[in-house]
């Protein structure tokens, strides 16, 4: 594995090009300057639009500052994650952060303004001002929220609440980030060992299964010791959602979370119910895996064991990127030329190196183009990861080239559809190009783990949500047991019989941050599902879909999420895109079990 011991030792070609965004500091402070000098502009407007002309002044003067802004903090956050450790890095980013927050209390009077216009006087706005119709889509969409929107003087109260009620949110995190000490482990040497969260990812894949449970063990310590705090917690932002749903005349805190992106609780509801109906395939898994695994009990730490040990193929950067352009070859010429653009103008920071923010992830940056961070290892993970974020920069690229500022940026609700679809295709070609068995087996066991983490315990996830804010609404009271008994019904119901429970699996909605950002991990399923429907119609040679998914990925937000897909031929207000899927995954099991 090619490894660095500092930034300046990786090859330009392998490093990104922030110059792209300002060429040097000088040119980010003139922009923070300006934007500064905004603010005090940007706060003369309230009170003080009185007609279409004042109205379009400040629509265009906000669009320009968030314009440099998002300038700003991209250079800063990526400057930062080259190497976390430079402290005028972190100072950087200190700056963009305070400049936002001011830019954002400048501006925070308008939407209670523009939702005390009736739609008369704001369509006598637009008339008097051609410019305006680029915002008026933006203008009119805000208005649906207007039954939702309370007088000036209760938003100012609940405003002044907001600190407070993510409390729970906030306390969570310190229990999990700062305060949360895993027990210890064995090393290799014998010597007891303090557990890491990154430590732990890898001994529970351990094939050693008394390792895989020393650290589950040790991992599920602190949370079953801060059970009470914990349950505490999600207990209080449970109810948060629920109040405020209440306060803001929604039916249920479901429902307002839904709202932004105007999807009907039936698709949240069609998830569920399509995905319990059509579970026997998981089931069947978890049998396979006890079974290749040669266990009279299979347990929790036993999920994530290799089923196919042996294979380790090194990918050189290079290697992987050519195949990639071969995999992807289905989205045709085009999307190629972008992805070669993006290795060749140094859109993609490659390596690991000291100091460097661990994972990966794609930034698109409007008005420049997509960053792609990586920290690439030359082995089949990264071969994945690098596919899957690709998928994210084409979506941003297009997007941005072919969406205006104000719809360029799509919705989490869609993101995960762009990225997925580039590991099905990779997925494919490689089961295709692949005569060694093993390997066959280990590619199915990945995509078929792939599929169980994404899409089975996404759902899962999203029912225990679902189930703990019906209890709050119905004014049951929520505690570690109710907690307890309500995930551990769900983890037996998802992962079947086959499964010998620990004291541990009960806690595991202790251990979930997503639980705090309420209703957002069914999107990792819908996004899944889509992407699967729409590979398979590829790779099918269906030359409709491929154009409808293509224009797709420049679409951006000018629509609401369903419509975008539903033009693409994916409708999630119906169940078939998700029993397609399952339907997927039943061959994937079955092919993967007649391997064994």
């Amino acid at each position: 594995m090619t490894t660095y011991q500092s930034r300046s030792e990786v090859p330009a070609h392998e490093k990104w090009n922030l110059a792209d965004i300002y060429p040097n500091l000088e040119k980010w402070e003139e922009d923070f300057t300006r934007i500064e000098q905004s603010i005090a502009k940007l706060k003369e407007f309230d009170g003080a639009i009185t007609n279409g002309k004042t109205l379009f002044a400040f629509l265009k003067l906000k669009e320009e500052v968030s314009y440099k802004l998002k300038h700003l903090y991209a250079y800063s956050m990526l400057k930062l994650d080259e190497d976390t450790r430079v402290t005028s890095s972190q100072a950087l980013l200190d700056r963009a952060k305070a400049l936002s927050v001011k830019v954002n209390s400048a501006t925070s009077f308008f939407m209670p303004f523009l939702l005390s216009l009736d739609e008369i006087t704001l369509k006598e706005f637009i008339a008097e001002v051609e410019g305006l119709k680029y915002f008026e889509e933006d203008l009119f969409d805000s208005f649906r929220y207007k039954p939702h929107v309370l007088k000036k003087e209760q938003e100012e109260l609940l405003s002044q609440l907001g600190e407070a009620l993510s409390a729970p949110s906030v306390t969570f995190k310190m229990i999990n980030n700062a305060d949360i000490k895993f027990g210890e482990v064995t090393d290799k040497n014998g010597n007891k060992i303090p557990l890491t969260r990154g430590l732990y990812a890898k001994l529970i894949e351990d094939e050693n299964r008394q390792k895989r449970c020393e650290a589950y063990k040790a991992y599920y310590k602190p949370y079953v010791e801060a059970k009470n705090t914990i349950a505490s917690t999600l207990s209080a932002a449970i109810k948060n959602n629920v109040t405020l749903a209440r306060i803001r005349n929604y039916p249920s805190a479901l429902e307002k979370a839904l709202f932004a992106d105007n999807v009907p609780k039936e698709v949240y509801l069609n998830l569920i119910e399509a995905t319990k109906q059509n579970i026997a395939p998981l089931h069947e898994y978890i049998r396979i895996r006890k079974e290749k695994l040669n266990l009279e009990e299979l347990r929790q730490y036993d999920l994530s064991a290799p089923l196919v040990s042996g294979v380790k193929q090194e990918i050189p950067y290079e290697k992987a990127y050519e195949t990639m352009l071969k995999a992807l070859a289905p989205l045709g010429d085009d999307y190629l030329e972008i992805l070669k653009e993006f290795k060749n103008s140094r859109y993609i920071d490659v390596r690991e190196t000291p100091g460097k923010r661990s994972g990966a992830y794609n930034l698109g940056v409007y008005g420049v183009h997509p960053y792609i961070l990586l920290n690439y290892r030359d082995d089949l993970d990264s071969l994945f990861t690098l596919v899957h974020e690709c998928g994210h920069g084409v979506h941003s690229k297009l997007s941005s080239e072919y969406q205006p500022q104000i719809t360029a940026s799509y919705s989490i609700f869609v993101a995960e559809v762009a990225s997925t679809v580039n590991e099905v295709l990779l997925i494919q070609y490689l089961l295709n190009e692949e005569k060694d068995l093993k390997v066959r087996k280990y590619l199915l066991n990945h995509f078929i783990d792939l599929f169980k983490g994404t899409f089975f315990t996404q759902v899962m996830f999203a029912e225990f949500e679902m189930k703990t804010h019906e209890m709050a609404e119905r004014g049951i009271p929520l505690n570690v047991d109710v907690f307890n008994k309500t995930y551990e019904t769900l983890f037996r119901d998802y992962y079947g019989p086959d499964i010998v429970f620990d004291e541990e699996v009960k806690y595991g909605w202790a251990r979930i941050p997503h639980f705090y950002r309420p209703f957002y991990v069914y999107k990792y399923a819908t996004g899944f599902a889509s992407a699967i429907h729409l590979a398979t119609k590829i790779l099918e040679g269906d030359k409709k879909t491929l154009n409808s998914y293509i224009k797709f990925l420049k679409s951006g937000s000018s629509d609401y999420p369903l419509e975008l897909l539903k033009k693409t031929g994916v409708d999630l207000t119906s169940p078939v895109p998700i029993e397609n899927t399952l339907k997927k995954f039943g061959g994937l099991v079955k092919e993967f079990g007649s391997l064994l």
